[in-house]
């Protein structure tokens, strides 16, 4: 019989690894759907426009895309990497709330983004 003691100790170097993966993949969808928003990609504009709320609205996307973009970069920089996951979260819930309440469709991807931003931080 093996004792505990005499197994290795796992090293612990997978976990920062694979978090700097899951903070690429996770920055690149960002800056993907905030690039989208900051150039007024067709769908991105039909979807604000769903909300009813005028063309004023639409500068609403721009903030939106910025925030996403820009978070996406703190993600990839450790000192701002919490503080990014937190603030993308954070859209992540005002976009649950929109598909739920007025957009329809499926909030599976914003959902997902939010549980992997909330693992990040």
């Amino acid at each position: 019989m093996i004792s505990a003691n005499a197994l290795p100790a796992a090293s612990g170097k997978g976990r920062p690894i694979t978090l700097w993966i899951l903070s690429g993949l996770v920055a690149l969808a960002f800056v993907g759907a905030g690039g989208a928003k900051l150039v007024g990609g067709a769908a991105m504009v039909e979807e604000f426009d769903k909300v009813g709320l005028g063309q004023w609205f639409r500068y609403f996307m721009y903030f939106t895309g910025l925030l996403e973009v820009a978070a996406a970069i703190g993600l990839l920089i450790p000192r701002y990497a919490f503080y990014a996951a937190v603030m993308l979260a954070i859209v992540m819930v005002g976009a649950i709330i929109a598909h739920v309440t007025v957009l329809g469709g499926s909030p599976a991807a914003a959902v997902v983004l939010f549980v992997l931003t909330g693992i990040i931080a």
